[in-house]
């Protein structure tokens, strides 16, 4: 005896089996040690500490919420939007860039980042000083003052329409442009 599947559950069966494996998230409000993880999400509103986390994938930080990482090594991003803060401290490294966007303040200290930085549109204070960049540091439209500080990029130093303009110094890159020419 022979048995036929239905179209519809053929089908079904075939697109089940070719779907890849999605990558989990572990979502964090609190604390999380030295673990390795696939992606890391900070819902919105939540207050995360990242200490020694290492992740394979990216961090993203929900609005309106805090993330402090420190010594972290994330192959990914980290990105925010709407973050009230975001803090990264202790060495820490990605393998992608650091996107910070019409959020609170930030600061980035003594981290690698293989892709590029942007502050774009943030209230806040911000600060970055003593990172080593792959690619570009921009700060576009920020409000609540820019410090950047020994930071050296493979790329470009950009800074615009930032109200006050930049401040800081000891800052080596291809160009500097614009508010940050003197940086």
């Amino acid at each position: 005896m022979k048995f036929i599947l239905p179209f519809s559950a053929l089908s079904t069966a075939l697109l089940l089996a070719a779907a890849p494996a999605a990558a989990e998230e572990r979502s964090c409000a609190g604390r999380i040690g030295a673990v390795y993880l696939d992606n890391i999400f900070v819902p919105d509103g939540a207050s995360c500490v990242l200490d020694g986390t290492r992740a394979k994938g990216n961090i993203v930080v929900g609005r309106g919420a805090t993330l402090q990482a420190r010594a972290v090594s994330i192959n990914g991003n980290l990105q925010a939007e709407g973050a009230q803060s975001v803090r990264v401290h202790g060495r820490s490294s990605f393998g992608g860039s650091v996107q910070l966007v019409q959020g609170g303040n930030a600061s980035i200290e003594s981290a690698r980042i293989n892709g590029d930085v942007l502050f774009d549109e943030n209230v806040g204070p911000l600060n970055a000083s003593d990172n080593i960049v792959g690619g570009n540091l921009q700060a576009f439209k920020n409000l609540g003052g820019v410090t950047l500080v020994r930071n050296q990029m493979k790329g470009n130093l950009q800074c615009k329409e930032n109200i006050p303009a930049p401040t800081g110094g000891g800052n080596r890159a291809s160009s500097k442009e614009d508010q940050c020419s003197r940086l």
